[in-house]
C-alpha cells in the first residue's frame, strides 16, 4: 500500500520563518521550492519599481537572497526530500502552471501550498491553482510575528504568529481535450498533419483531423468521414459543443469567418491558460518525481 505524503509547495522569496515553520509543524515529507531565475526577472521589486505591497513590507521576490542556502539546509535537516523548481515568480501563469502540475503529479498525496512566501504575484498564482476543481491542493497563509528587514540580506519578517487556511472558491479549468486543441492553436506547425501555410491559423476541419489523430475523447465514438457518406457534420457540432464554445465563452479562442472558412485562433488569455494547464497532456506524470 502506497504511503500518502505530505507535500508542501512554496514560492521562494524573501522569507525564512514563514517558509520553514509550517513545514516543520506539519512534518512535511516532501517540499518543492519554486525559485526565481538567477537574474531575478524584473529584479527584487514588484511592478511598482521598489514599492512594497500595501504597507505590509512584502515584495514580489524573484532573485536569490543571501540566506536561501541556510534556509535550504534547515529544510533538508527536517524534511526527507527538498526539490527546487525554477519558476518565473513575476508571472502569475507560470506559478499557476507549476502549482497545478505538482498537484497533478501528487494527486494521491496531501498537497499544501504556502501563498505567503514570495509576495503578491506568486500568491495570486498559487491561490488560483488551489481553486481549480481538478487540483486537490490546500492554500495556507502565514502571519508573521513582525516585519523587519528589506529581504536582501535578512528576511523581511520574523517569527510565526498564526497559520490559517485560505478560503478558495471552485473554478473549472479547461478539460484535457480543450487543452489539447489549445496546444494545436498555439503552434499549428508542430503537428505533422497540418498541411496549410504554417503561419495560417487552423480551420475547424483541421481541428477535427487533429482530434482524430490524437484520439481525443470527444471524437472517440465518431467514425472517420471516409466511412460515411458525405461530410461529417456531426463532428463539427461535437467540436463546437465540447471544445470551441466553452473556450470562446472563457475568452480563450476567437472564431471568425474568413471567406467561406471558419478560422479559430488562440487569444493571449488562451495562450496563458494553455501554459497554466498543459500538464494535463503529460503522458508520464512521474517526470517530477
Amino acid at each position: 500500500m502506497e504511503v500518502v505524503k505530505r507535500v508542501h509547495v512554496v514560492p521562494l522569496g524573501y522569507e525564512f520563518d514563514r517558509i520553514l515553520e509550517p513545514i516543520r509543524t506539519q512534518r512535511a515529507d516532501l517540499v518543492y521550492l519554486l525559485e526565481g531565475d538567477s537574474t531575478g526577472g524584473r529584479g527584487r521589486t514588484d511592478e511598482r519599481d521598489g514599492e512594497t505591497d500595501g504597507g505590509t513590507g512584502e515584495r514580489n521576490a524573484t532573485a536569490r537572497a543571501e540566506y536561501h542556502d541556510e534556509l535550504r539546509e534547515e529544510l533538508e535537516s527536517i524534511v526527507p526530500e527538498v526539490r527546487t523548481r525554477e519558476c518565473d515568480l513575476t508571472d502569475v501563469y507560470a506559478v499557476l502552471g507549476d502549482v497545478t502540475t505538482i498537484a497533478d503529479v501528487h494527486a494521491d498525496d496531501q498537497v499544501y501550498v504556502n501563498v505567503s512566501g514570495a509576495g503578491t504575484i506568486p500568491a495570486i498564482g498559487a491561490t488560483i491553482a488551489c481553486m481549480d476543481v481538478s487540483t486537490d491542493a490546500h492554500a495556507y497563509y502565514v502571519e508573521p510575528s513582525e516585519y523587519a528587514h528589506d529581504g536582501t540580506t535578512e528576511p523581511i519578517s520574523f517569527g510565526l504568529d498564526e497559520m490559517e487556511e485560505v478560503p478558495t472558491y471552485p473554478i473549472e479549468s479547461p478539460t484535457r481535450d480543450q487543452v489539447a486543441i489549445m496546444e494545436l492553436l498555439s503552434d499549428p506547425g508542430a503537428w505533422e498533419g497540418f498541411h496549410e501555410d504554417r503561419t495560417a491559423p487552423p480551420k475547424k476541419k483541421d481541428l477535427i483531423e487533429y482530434a482524430r489523430d490524437r484520439e481525443l475523447s470527444f471524437m472517440a465514438d465518431r467514425r472517420s468521414p471516409d466511412e460515411r457518406s458525405g461530410e461529417d457534420k456531426g463532428a463539427f457540432r461535437v467540436l463546437d459543443t465540447h471544445v470551441l464554445e466553452p473556450l470562446a465563452e472563457d475568452g480563450y479562442v476567437t472564431i471568425e469567418s474568413v471567406g467561406r472558412r471558419r478560422v479559430v485562433e488562440l487569444t493571449e488569455r488562451g495562450e496563458n491558460a494553455y501554459r497554466a494547464f498543459r500538464h494535463k497532456l503529460m503522458e508520464d506524470a512521474g517526470e517530477l518525481r
